[in-house]
């Protein structure tokens, strides 16, 4: 991937691989609120973990930086595609039920994005001797 186009792809992918999932599932919100509510903390914390692992594998400088700037986008991503869905799209709903149920959520992206930067950072120096 071309690194332009890098970086708002997997903000995408950070939107697109949980509100995929979230269709599927969607039945459970009505029948079991709870299990769907867990569920989707599972995906979104699990396919925030792959992307980010992918996306700083490959990026150069520090990974810490690059984490915190991608957990940022991401976040930034997800509420505006979101945005596009509750606010007036086919799941309308209102914005303090979005933030409430929804919206709060996205704030683990950039901790699990820097947490990973972190590692990464880490995992650098001891190879080098740091």
């Amino acid at each position: 991937m071309k690194p332009t186009l890098r970086e708002p792809g997997y903000a995408v992918l950070a939107w697109l691989v949980p509100f995929v999932v979230s269709v599927c599932i969607f039945p459970l919100k009505k029948s079991h609120p709870p299990l769907f509510d867990s569920l989707m903390g599972v995906v979104l914390t699990g396919s925030t973990v792959v992307l980010a692992i992918l996306y700083l594998r490959r990026t150069p400088g520090n990974p810490a930086v690059a984490g915190a700037r991608i957990g940022v986008t991401w976040v930034l991503a997800n509420w505006v595609f979101d945005a596009l869905m509750f606010s007036a799209g086919p799941m309308k709903m209102p914005l303090g039920q979005y933030l409430l149920e929804i919206g709060t959520a996205y704030l683990m992206l950039p901790v699990i994005t820097i947490g990973i930067g972190v590692a990464r950072l880490d995992q650098r120096r001891a190879e080098h001797g740091r």
